[in-house]
């Protein structure tokens, strides 16, 4: 069986969805209460792969809204408690989705096995992060393109390229993809230099620099709140892949051919029978999902049950072979620009 743990994507909605789900007495409650409330097992699920193979799911819910992030010991307990109560449920393969991979990184949760009575298997997770690379890859892949830019030739700035993911978009990007330029920007300078000397390429530079020679933008990081961008001073074509959590970017940048895509969502091939991407706000909740989430199906899929991705800059290339292999075997494809898109730029 292959487990999800996420959480809605604010204090309001959660109270809706709780409501929805029967739980009154969390949903009536204040957000003191939320920070008591334990991890909740809401719904089974069954998918059937592209091949025929059929797996059992479940879906977990924190109880964690982004409204608790300036919490950390609540944060930190949140995830825990959802990834025990996972273990607890006998579940092979888990994963971690949306805040609660990040708080697990940061926050180094791997310090915190014991909970309570139970060691925590690390083999039984994965952040997704692996998938999520190879996504926002083939996403830049197909669609830069379909608006007329000619990959061979573009200049692809990372922005969070020595994070966990960037740094795997970074890799597969320089030596399978064959972009004109990459250009990095990160906060930390001396893992901008291992990565570069580690690529042997990239311009390291700031984001106020790389922006505007950029054909291609990668956001697999937070964006700054007082980030002011005049979209005018971007290329036209730009193609915007927003990798970040929250996926804000088509709010903040909107310009003459400025295309915004949602990075890291892949599409199932037909419906699943469930209700917790509606959470999620995807476009088609019956079929769409965070690609962290489809590594756990996939997983399951291939009899995998490994901590698939796990630390930090651990992602190799063939990892993102075999991931991505089974992604299309099993019948996902990358979420993409619609189709007059061509149309509207001739």
């Amino acid at each position: 069986m292959f487990g999800l743990i996420g959480h809605s994507t604010s204090f309001q909605d959660a109270k809706r969805k709780a409501k929805d789900l029967g739980y009154e007495h969390i949903a009536s409650g204040d957000m003191d209460v939320w920070c008591s409330a334990p991890p909740q097992l809401v719904e089974h699920v069954e998918v059937e792969s592209l091949t025929g193979k059929t797996i059992q799911g479940a879906y977990i819910d924190s109880c964690f809204v982004p409204e608790m992030l300036g919490r950390f010991k609540t944060a930190r307990r949140k995830v825990l408690n959802a990834m025990e109560l996972a273990q607890k449920k006998d579940i092979s393969i888990t994963a971690l989705g949306g805040f609660t991979s990040i708080i697990f990184e940061n926050f180094n949760l791997l310090k915190h096995q014991n909970i309570r009575s139970t060691t925590l298997d690390w083999q039984r997770f994965t952040t997704g992060n692996t998938h999520t690379a190879w996504v926002i890859c083939r996403q830049l892949e197909l669609n830069a393109p379909r608006i007329g830019i000619d990959i061979s030739k573009a200049s692809v700035l990372v922005v969070g390229a020595t994070g966990d993911i960037g740094s795997a978009v970074c890799r597969w990007l320089n030596f399978r993809t064959g972009v004109g330029e990459l250009l990095l920007v990160a906060r930390q300078q001396e893992p901008l230099q291992a990565l570069q000397a580690d690529l042997n390429n990239g311009q390291i530079l700031s984001l106020q620099e790389a922006l505007p020679k950029a054909d291609v933008v990668v956001w697999v990081a937070s964006m700054p709140k007082t980030l002011e961008i005049d979209p005018l001073s971007l290329k036209n074509p730009c193609l915007m892949i927003d990798g970040g959590y929250p996926k804000n970017l088509d709010i903040k940048f909107s310009g003459p051919g400025v295309h915004v895509l949602k990075g890291g969502i892949v599409e199932f091939y037909k419906d699943i029978g469930w209700s917790m991407m509606e959470i999620a706000e995807m476009e088609i909740p019956q079929r769409q999902m965070f690609a962290c989430f489809a590594e756990a199906m996939l997983l399951e899929f291939e009899g995998c049950h490994t901590n698939f991705s796990w630390g930090r800059n651990n992602i190799t290339l063939e990892k993102m072979d075999f991931i991505g292999e089974a992604s299309i075997k099993n019948g996902f494809s990358t979420l993409n620009l619609t189709k007059n898109v061509r149309a509207a730029i001739a």
